[in-house]
């Protein structure tokens, strides 16, 4: 199913790329998906984290809170930038991962650092090392809002013995 998936996704995605409708340009077309699909299966390169479908339905709720979370930071970094009074604390804090699978660690670090005035320094398999700009943005952070929102599927006893990293 996921391979088909990806075929069609493919096949769309090389027609709007070309533009070409002729007989003749859509078998080639359909010749470089099929190839294509042929060796990422022989490969076996598609699994759920490289092609998540089981998300698809989380992720117009996710961008919706992440582009409001995106708003209220440029505000506020806007607001420290020309009122004089507002003062910046830049911070260090570390926050704890309380995610099971890679995919959904790696969005949180990066909708962590799409986020004005926060940006992720490290991540590993228990937390992320987070600088932000000021400590209202860090307390945000701390909160744990944001990593209630990634989309995360359950985690498999194969999958958790995967080492991320430090």
């Amino acid at each position: 199913m996921i391979t088909f998936s990806y075929g069609i996704l493919l096949f769309v995605f090389w027609l709007l790329l070309s533009g070409h409708f002729d007989p003749l340009m859509l078998g080639f077309g359909l010749a470089s998906v099929l190839l294509t699909l042929f060796l990422v299966k022989r490969m076996n390169i598609i699994d759920d984290e490289s092609y998540p479908l089981h998300l698809l339905s989380k992720l117009p709720a996710f961008f919706v809170f992440l582009f409001r979370e995106i708003v209220k930071a440029n505000i506020d970094v806007i607001k420290r930038i020309l009122t004089p009074g507002q003062s910046i604390s830049p911070q260090l804090l570390e926050i704890p991962l309380p995610l099971k699978t890679d995919l959904a660690r790696v969005m949180y670090a990066n909708s962590i650092t799409l986020t004005p005035g926060t940006v992720s320094v490290d991540l590993t398999r228990e937390r992320v090392l987070v600088h932000a700009l000021s400590k209202a943005a860090a307390d945000d952070l701390s909160s744990g809002e944001m990593h209630k929102a990634i989309p995360e599927r359950p985690v498999d006893k194969q999958e958790s013995a995967q080492p991320i990293g430090d």
